[in-house]
């Protein structure tokens, strides 16, 4: 899996869950039990994770959606 984006918007993340969804893109929220180590205070950002093989189509669907700048950059091989 990849890291598609990495928020602390609870919102934001509810909403490119929906998207990918409808996409019929599954994604994984990674880091969401943390809140319980940090006491619920929303300071650890949680990771929309998706498929190594999905995540091209997945980054496409968010720049249409106008949230290019919210996703993770791929990190640079080698």
């Amino acid at each position: 899996m990849e890291e598609l984006l990495r928020t602390n918007d609870l919102v934001l993340i509810s909403y490119v869950e929906a998207l990918l969804r409808d996409a019929g893109i599954p994604a994984f929220v990674a880091d969401q039990n943390m809140s319980i180590i940090e006491g619920s205070l929303g300071v650890l950002p949680r990771r929309v994770m998706v498929a190594d093989d999905e995540i091209d189509a997945a980054r496409k669907l968010l720049r249409e959606a106008g949230m290019g700048k919210e996703i993770t950059q791929p990190k640079a091989a080698g």
